[in-house]
């Protein structure tokens, strides 16, 4: 990818990519400076509040992320719900849910169109590098904590139809069956 490549071409279901579980980055390289580049312009051009790699056709461990604050979101909050910049996870890890799993809408951008219930703790925690190799940890609640367990899950091959709630399994059916008739169609 050259380095003032425009965004990058979004992967959609059913795209096998998007089911495997993504290789660890092996080395903080400038390609992997320039892919994290493009996928934030390709995660504003889509208005998008999180992309991970494997949406881009690049089965690794990373993503990025950029949760605006909002009257509802802060990034002074204590855990932060927003983002103050955005930002870049390379080999990411979860621990420390906290709290009751809560129910919220969500969509993808892997999924046009396609929108529904999905449980999730509301507080988390991530231990990641930046783009640079630079290890970092932070702790997240609200949206900012969901965006990340969202991106997470397509490291890992899950898709939020996996963890939809039996309800919007339902009320999806239809419009999943015709994703994946048009993608077999490509």
């Amino acid at each position: 990818m050259p380095p003032d490549s425009p965004s990058l071409r979004l992967v959609l279901h059913p795209d096998p990519v998007l089911r495997a579980v993504a290789a660890p980055v092996q080395a903080f390289t400038p390609e992997i400076e320039r892919l994290a580049q493009a996928m934030l312009e390709t995660m504003r051009d889509s208005e998008g509040i999180g992309l991970a790699a494997p949406q881009v056709g690049r089965s690794i461990r990373m993503f990025v992320a950029f949760v605006p604050a909002s009257p509802e979101r802060s990034p002074e909050a204590s855990p932060p719900t927003a983002s103050a910049a955005p930002e870049v996870f390379i080999n990411p890890v979860l621990s420390n849910p906290e709290g009751e799993p809560e129910v919220f809408d969500e969509g993808c951008l892997s999924l046009p169109g396609i929108r529904g219930d999905v449980m999730r703790p509301p507080i988390i925690t991530i231990a990641a590098f930046d783009a640079k190799g630079r290890p970092f940890t932070r702790r997240a609640g609200g949206l900012l904590a969901r965006c990340w367990q969202h991106e997470m899950d397509h490291l890992n091959g899950v898709l939020i139809l996996d963890r939809f709630t039996p309800e919007a399994k339902a009320k999806n059916r239809s419009f999943v069956r015709a994703l994946e008739r048009s993608g077999k169609r490509r």
